[in-house]
């Protein structure tokens, strides 16, 4: 295993390959074909002495040697990736992504308990769904995502479970002979398939009358009159009223919000800590 050093291309490739599941998922976020894919993860494997991934015609998966080396690749690319950082005199960038149904009120509140904890931290932010998250995730365009329980995945660190409820605007009223109007987020949002899941199964007609490219257009939609909305408390503007019960919807579940992080020690894992225990706070408040 000693000569000459491993190809850190080559690493990174076989890490978003890993990751990935995928040769031409891999060769798609890095902007190359697949057959460059295939051929620098061969030369890797030739150099390393063993096979990293077991290809089939679906999809690839590690070998037992590559499960192994896929930690160690990935901590050789963070410290290549801080050694640049440092040498440039640059600030170190910590990039989050939070799903837009878990970034409500308390944002500026977190955000301030980060710069607190480091002031000298770059921090980038960006607000979406969690499917759309946590494939940038996936694609090691962002280093940390807070985002709810998706579908497939059993991954990621717990820090709340919150209660979601049927909200309207204060007097709103449901005229029974109509099916109830929902105001939803844009899709993909795993809360709205929940939603429309949910009322399906009790058999309560309901029809889509106001969909939002984010939870603000979706709570000004429940406060200017226009119908029912699944969500959490505290994004509800003060008013805003649970018809849950009055007009026997089922019941939605307390649902998990999640941190999937690369992110392991340093002063950007400092901030993250500050940011996740600023989050519980707030979702227990």
């Amino acid at each position: 295993m000693t000569g000459r050093p491993l190809d850190l291309d080559a690493v990174l490739t076989f890490v978003r390959t890993a990751e990935l599941g995928s040769f031409t998922l891999a060769a798609e976020t890095m902007g190359t074909t697949q057959a460059a894919v295939s051929l620098k993860l061969k030369r890797l494997e030739e150099r390393l002495g063993f096979r990293l991934l077991e290809r089939t015609p679906r999809h690839v998966q590690l070998s037992g040697r590559g499960a192994a080396f896929l930690e160690h690749a990935r901590e050789l690319l963070d410290v290549h990736d801080r050694a640049l950082h440092a040498l440039a005199g640059v600030r170190q960038r910590l990039t989050i992504g939070i799903s837009d149904h878990v970034a409500g009120p308390e944002l500026p509140t977190l955000i301030a308990r980060m710069n607190a904890q480091d002031p000298e931290l770059l921090i980038e932010i960006r607000i979406g769904s969690s499917a759309d998250l946590l494939q940038c995730f996936d694609r090691r365009e962002l280093d940390t995502v807070i985002v709810r329980l998706h579908a497939g995945r059993n991954d990621g660190q717990m820090l709340a479970e919150e209660r979601f409820g049927w909200f309207a605007g204060p007097g709103w009223q449901h005229r029974p002979d109509e099916p109830l109007p929902l105001a939803t987020l844009a899709e993909p949002c795993g809360v709205r398939v929940m939603a429309g899941r949910l009322l399906d199964a009790a058999d309560v007609p309901w029809e889509e009358i106001f969909v939002g490219g984010g939870v603000a257009a979706v709570s000004a939609a429940v406060m200017a009159g226009l119908g029912v909305a699944a969500l959490a408390p505290r994004m509800l503007p003060f008013g805003a009223v649970d018809v849950g019960n009055r007009l026997g919807l089922p019941d939605l579940p307390r649902l998990p919000v999640l941190l999937h992080t690369r992110v392991r020690d340093g002063r950007p894992r400092d901030a993250l800590d500050a940011l996740s225990a600023a989050f519980r706070s707030a979702v227990r408040g």
